[in-house]
């Protein structure tokens, strides 16, 4: 991405700094999360460093976290470190990573402002977007590095611990800042969601229905954001000065990564369609290429079918 001399999104909560230890529950998507892990039990144990990274993107992907504990041995945590910050402070973000997700947020505000205008939708209201470290309170719950990046409704904010980024790269061979920007241009897609009423919609069906059922509907509400990520990239690439060769492939790359079936393959061995949450590798490669080739909103309907 061509992002030399872009402006960066004042949208910025930077809560990375000291740390205090803290007592508290695991949460993942409980209380309306999208975009991270399932949540789990409460053991009696910290979780060391190399067990948290070990199920980071599996938790972040909906793979089943219990798996990795049992092969490990691990307990799940009950205390957490939690960075202190002054509520509505933003100090100056002077380091690379940080600067990189200021302008790819930037582009995500530019893109969304254009399309809430052409579509005579009112202003688009710009979420924030929480840098932290390891753990942080949202009006979600209890956010931490382990799910992954999250979007919660409650209080319209993104939640990103930048070593997710290293993790996906490593872990998951998802290279490249373009991947990058797709993973914050997914969550931002729940923003849109939820500012259009979507998100409100996909609970109200999840607190009806039984596990499978919520799973399905995960499904359909990730692939969508999927596909708003594909609008955004559309998005810069009419503006021909961002997107470079290769960039759209690692975008794809990304998405193919994170499918539930390859994640649960490399896991556990085997798939369990009925226990996806975000979708096969395929599924998640064509709902953003869709958005990226129409750069049309209403092609992102993933719901559709199920009406």
């Amino acid at each position: 991405m061509r992002l030399d001399g872009s402006d960066e999104s004042k949208n910025i909560e930077d809560r990375r700094g000291s740390r205090t230890g803290m007592g508290g529950g695991m949460f993942g998507r409980g209380g309306g999360m999208f975009g991270g892990g399932r949540g789990g039990g409460g053991g009696g144990k910290k979780f060391g460093l190399g067990t948290i990274v070990l199920i980071l993107v599996a938790m972040y992907f909906g793979v089943d976290p219990n798996l990795l504990l049992q092969m490990t041995g691990s307990d799940a945590p009950s205390q957490y470190e939690e960075t202190t910050y002054s509520q509505g402070s933003t100090p100056g973000i002077s380091d690379a990573e940080s600067k990189f997700v200021a302008k790819v947020l930037k582009t995500t505000e530019d893109a969304w402002g254009r399309i809430f205008q052409q579509q005579q939708w009112g202003a688009y209201p710009e979420p924030k977007l929480v840098l932290y470290s390891g753990a942080t309170r949202s009006a979600c719950g209890l956010g931490q590095a382990a799910m992954g990046p999250f979007y919660c409704p409650a209080d319209e904010k993104v939640y990103l611990d930048l070593s997710f980024f290293r993790e996906m790269g490593q872990r998951l061979g998802a290279h490249g800042d373009f991947a990058q920007g797709y993973v914050i241009a997914h969550e931002i897609g729940h923003h849109v969601q939820n500012r259009l009423g979507i998100l409100d919609q996909v609970d109200q069906v999840r607190s009806r229905g039984n596990q499978r059922q919520a799973n399905a509907i995960s499904v359909l509400s990730e692939l969508q954001a999927d596909c708003l990520a594909g609008i955004w990239a559309n998005q810069l690439r009419r503006q021909g000065d961002i997107i470079e060769p290769g960039d759209i492939e690692e975008a794809m790359n990304a998405a193919a990564a994170v499918g539930d079936d390859r994640l649960q393959k490399q896991q556990q061995g085997y798939v369990v369609p009925d226990a996806f949450t975000h979708g096969t590798s395929q599924q998640r490669m064509t709902w953003f290429k869709r958005g990226l080739e129409s750069g049309n909103i209403a092609q992102c309907d993933t719901f559709a079918s199920t009406r």
